[in-house]
């Protein structure tokens, strides 16, 4: 099954994928990725997802766990987090690929009442399994839509559904299950982090975020901090430099132009944080970038 969703995923990725070999699909939340060589370090603050990669290998960094997952596998994100992701394994002839697929937590919360799951198991964000046969099978069938373009927005919503079914029945339902509780912590720093995704180039005291989470400041900052590993300022900051290191590599925004985009007032103070988390300054980060992508 994995060899026929991975030549379902090549043929899609032929006609539609991008020059940095990212195909979105007109499924919502469902992506196609390629890589044709290994790449550098990449850092982005993860959403929720279920990701099944086909040809390749690729690691995977969340503070001190590291993994590595290759074809076969599932890698499975079920919270907001940092992480640090690099391709180790891809070339021209056999180019790493993968099929990225949001997790919904209203198609989640649906299905946990449906399935009558037990508690939700505490435990790590970010973990991998092997892909299982019924989950590669659902995901070949959303993917073969995509040949009927008229059956999308008749079909997709219950093949989704199927997918993510597969995906609670599995080995790790439990931890996806903690997506699902609308009252849950989860869900409740889940309301925190789409305003800090949407504003968060402006000052945002953790008041405000607590309220919107419905969380008193103390319980609210411990509960943040468990979810997604950061406390609300590091996350925002880790935001910043994240928007600001895509401003500069992708459109040639200059360092201070990019500081000041992403809501810094200090340029020093961007280029120290900058480094800190890049591990160089920005001006050469950008052209050792620029250097990668000419040879």
């Amino acid at each position: 099954m994995i060899k026929a969703l991975l030549e379902a995923v090549r043929r899609y990725l032929a006609h539609h994928a991008d020059a940095t070999g990212l195909a979105q699909t007109p499924i919502p939340g469902l992506t196609t990725i390629r890589s044709t060589t290994p790449s550098s370090l990449e850092y982005a603050i993860s959403r929720p997802l279920a990701c099944l990669v086909l040809q390749g290998k690729k690691q995977v960094t969340m503070g001190t766990q590291t993994l590595i997952f290759e074809a076969g596998d599932s890698l499975l994100i079920t919270a907001d987090v940092p992480i640090v992701s690099q391709v180790l394994q891809a070339s021209v002839e056999t180019p790493y690929m993968s099929l990225v697929m949001d997790l919904d937590p209203a198609v989640i919360t649906e299905l946990t009442m449906e399935m009558h799951a037990g508690p939700a198991a505490e435990g790590a964000a970010v973990r991998f399994q092997p892909t299982d046969t019924e989950v590669a099978d659902a995901a070949l069938r959303l993917m073969q839509l995509l040949d009927r373009p008229e059956s999308v927005p008749v079909l997709h919503k219950q093949r989704v559904r199927e997918l993510h079914y597969w995906l609670l029945a599995g080995r790790h339902g439990a931890a996806i299950r903690r997506l699902g509780y609308p009252d849950g912590h989860e869900q409740r720093i889940a309301r925190a982090v789409t305003l800090l995704r949407a504003e968060f180039t402006r000052p945002l005291p953790v008041e405000r975020l607590a309220a919107v989470a419905g969380m008193s400041h103390s319980s609210f900052y411990q509960h943040f901090r468990n979810v997604t590993s950061l406390s609300p300022l590091q996350f925002q900051k880790q935001l910043r430099l994240i928007e600001a290191r895509r401003l500069m590599m992708a459109e040639g925004v200059s360092a201070s132009s990019a500081a000041f985009a992403v809501g810094y007032e200090s340029v020093s103070q961007f280029s120290r944080e900058y480094r800190r988390m890049f591990s160089q300054p920005p001006a050469r980060d950008a052209e050792a970038m620029k250097h990668r992508l000419q040879n």
